[in-house]
């Protein structure tokens, strides 16, 4: 496709009155500094564990600084932060921030074969974490330490390293087709238009909470708490039991007083047809990752805001609030181009389309990041320039509403994205291939009941080959996200005349394609029974055997808060993800139950024995 650079190739962009500079406003580091020196009191962080202040948060980070100096880390310096959802780990963000350098975000959940994998393809300076991580990322070339205040120096020593826009302020990684996942390269001036954006659209000020609760490792975490630290406002971190479930998060979210919250997709559409009571601060209700289907209903005591965009964006490149079903009808837009953002939509020619016509989506304006980690050749594929303007080339399909607002079409390549993330099956596929008894594969995206996407895996396969087998091997390096939900066993992968897969000859999964799984064995209790009831239901597949893998099946944190709420109802009792976790198989989950109804039951005869013992 040939792209048109002449002036008549405009974008539209934000119809807002908006005029920022990054190089005048300051970096995100300097603003968190002023507002912790003018309000050393004033709550910074809030989590169940208690609080941090402004003058707490800039004391450990200037620590952390000058700690890090010692590590010769400064400008351009990248250090990864793998860490747990804490105080620690945003300190340690922002004295990276502070000595210079930049951070990337290591979630510990992932598995081993993928925290190496990026960790040794960013060259980071160092890699921080507890003491675990050192010993799960050993061996690799990268320094690997284990944060210890006790060791680290008196904040005095440290002093802030002067940092410009242009500077490298963060790195997220992405799925990618090579089979690697690729890098993106964020700048302090990217970030600091996002902030500066969000704190004008949200009005947020000192007195606003805003909360944290989405992946570590996805670019909306960056999103949920720069802005408000900048704005002198708190943030509060979310424990890991209210992040999957709509009605745990309301209470949450309403005991927190939080005023401005980002929910994922999956969860938003949840929390808009709850009933939510009358004491609840929540201003706005941000939502993105996913497509939006529903809308709100009306009454809500806070606006619902769809937010669009990509890594290479900056986390968001297009908003609106979402008019309730009373106002409009229909999927909503992704909204219109935020900031100084603009936005091009072109068709197949390079020209750009009429209202109400499809075309890809180009993205220009002071987000756009500064291309892929150690990837020239990508950086220049991806990132072009349109009417003198560097743009990045979405890959996503959409429309120009007569409104201003974008409709969105999907992809115009095989990406997908699954909860929230986005996802390159060929990367999942690549891994798949490399398991010795699979001689051919391929990975594709096909809609999900929730109106995400989910994986599908095709094999060409020994016979001895399980469904368990694959899941494990993929298990090592992939994240459970990109992971198959199913396996279907063909002959050979179907090929069109020009040799390319043909991906409407695929056949539908079904349990007589389905991949056989190791061992099946059916239930032999009713409370088994009830349970295979359940997953089947939940997961939207049969063929479910007791000493399956309830994540191994495709299953997920929003799917398993599902099963035990369900589980929870169906025996009478409190279940919880954690006992999920441990017990993810229906024989585990029910010999669970059993010990819970038996430590009822002798809670219930000391109650006994002790009022007899009273009397």
């Amino acid at each position: 496709m040939a792209l048109m650079t002449s002036q008549s190739s405009q974008a539209r962009a934000s119809s807002e009155a908006f005029a920022f500079v990054p190089s005048a406003a300051g970096v995100p580091a300097d603003a968190i500094t002023r507002v912790a020196r003018a309000h050393p009191d004033r709550t910074a962080l809030i989590a169940p564990c208690g609080t941090l202040s402004y003058g707490e948060l800039l004391d450990r980070a200037d620590r952390v600084a000058a700690w890090l100096r010692t590590k010769g880390v400064g400008a351009e310096s990248l250090v990864g932060i793998c860490m747990e959802r804490s105080f620690d780990q945003l300190t340690v963000a922002l004295g990276i921030w502070k000595a210079g350098g930049a951070y990337l975000p290591l979630d510990p959940s992932w598995p081993d074969g993928r925290l190496r994998m990026i960790v040794e393809d960013a060259a980071c300076a160092v890699v921080v974490g507890r003491n675990e991580v050192v010993e799960r990322l050993a061996g690799v070339d990268t320094p690997v330490v284990a944060l210890d205040w006790n060791t680290l120096p008196a904040a005095e020593e440290a002093s802030a390293t002067p940092v410009d826009a242009e500077g490298l302020a963060y790195v997220i990684y992405t799925s990618g087709t090579t089979g690697k996942p690729k890098g993106v390269e964020v700048s302090h001036g990217n970030l600091a238009h996002l902030i500066a954006w969000h704190n004008h659209a949200f009005g947020v000020t000192a007195d606003d909470r805003g909360s944290h609760l989405a992946g570590l490792g996805f670019d909306a975490s960056i999103w949920e708490v720069w802005p408000y630290l900048c704005a002198g406002a708190s943030v509060v971190l979310a424990p890991d039991e209210v992040r999957t479930s709509d009605t745990k998060l309301r209470a949450w979210l309403i005991v927190q007083g939080v005023t401005v919250a980002f929910v994922p997709t999956a969860l938003a559409q949840e929390l808009i047809r709850d009933d939510w009571a009358s004491g609840a601060k929540l201003r706005y209700l941000l939502t993105g990752a996913d497509r939006l289907l529903g809308r709100p209903r009306a009454g809500l005591p806070f606006a619902l805001v769809n937010n669009y965009g990509p890594t290479e964006c900056t986390v968001v490149a297009a908003s609106e609030v979402v008019p309730p079903e009373a106002v409009e009808k229909g999927i909503p837009a992704i909204g219109r181009p935020i900031g100084a953002t603009t936005i091009h939509i072109l068709g197949a020619e390079g020209q750009p389309v009429a209202t109400g016509e499809q075309g890809e989506i180009f993205i220009g304006g002071p987000s756009v990041a500064r291309g892929y980690r150690h990837l020239p050749a990508m950086t220049a594929e991806k990132f072009v320039t349109i009417a003198g303007e560097r743009c990045y080339r979405t890959g996503d399909r959409g429309s120009w509403r007569p409104d201003g607002q974008i409709a969105f079409h999907g992809r115009v390549d095989d990406q997908a994205k699954v909860r929230g993330h986005r996802v390159e099956p060929e990367e999942t596929a690549h891994v798949l291939r490399e398991h010795p008894a699979v001689r051919a594969a391929a990975v594709i995206a096909a809609p999900a009941a929730d109106g995400s996407d989910m994986l599908v895996g095709y094999v060409v396969a020994s016979d001895t080959v399980t469904a368990e087998d694959l899941r494990d091997h993929l298990a090592n390096t992939l994240p459970e996200y990109m992971i198959p939900s199913a396996f279907v066993r063909i002959d050979a992968l179907p090929l069109t005349a020009n040799g390319k897969l043909d991906k409407k000859a695929l056949p539908e999964p079904s349990d007589d394609n389905a991949l056989a799984s190791a061992g099946f064995a059916t239930a032999q209790t009713a409370a088994e029974e009830r349970l295979v009831e359940i997953l089947t239901a939940v997961l939207g597949r049969g063929n479910v055997g007791i000493d399956d893998n309830f994540f191994l099946l495709g299953g997920h944190s929003l799917l398993g808060t599902q099963v035990v709420l369900r589980a929870g109802e169906a025996f009478g009792i409190d279940l919880t993800l954690r006992d999920l976790f441990q017990a993810p198989t229906i024989r585990q989950l029910a010999a669970r139950i059993e010990e819970i109804f038996l430590r009822m039951i002798d809670e219930m005869s000391d109650d006994e024995a002790q009022a007899r013992a009273a009397e």
